[in-house]
């Protein structure tokens, strides 16, 4: 076969359409969305406390001999001086949970609520408007 659709881009052929995202880089890009916005409204109690970091894990690493029926769906470590606060979701397991895609956004804007409002030692309810407890 020859022709542009068959010849490489440099060569005068179809230039490529960008591959869509995978479901890694869309869950990665919804963490990112929801960080950012409670980052910006609580940005100055954040500082007070020290840096919050966020990073997205395929799935946790469970100790040997893990003796209860549920998997975590996020770990906050708690930082130190030098050391930032670093809260860590499980993509797999949080996927596996919410299949779709309005459950899977209601659930990471929970985990991220939730352990946002521990470090903060605030009320759930006061990080964000979206948050609904229970959910």
């Amino acid at each position: 076969m020859r022709g542009p659709g068959v010849l490489p881009a440099w060569a005068g052929g179809v230039r490529s359409i960008p591959a869509r995202p995978t479901r890694r880089e869309r869950f990665d890009d919804l963490v990112l969305a929801i960080a950012d916005a409670i980052d910006a409204r609580w940005q100055r109690e954040l500082q007070a406390v020290g840096t919050l970091e966020y990073a997205v894990e395929d799935t946790p690493l469970l100790p040997e001999g893990w003796a209860h029926d549920t998997t975590p769906l996020a770990s906050m470590v708690r930082g130190g001086p030098g050391r930032p606060h670093r809260l860590v979701l499980f993509r797999r397991p949080i996927e596996h949970r919410a299949p779709e895609r309005e459950d899977l956004e209601a659930l990471v804007l929970t985990l991220v609520v939730e352990n946002v409002a521990e470090l903060l030692d605030l009320p759930a309810e006061d990080i964000d408007p979206r948050y609904q407890p229970g959910d």
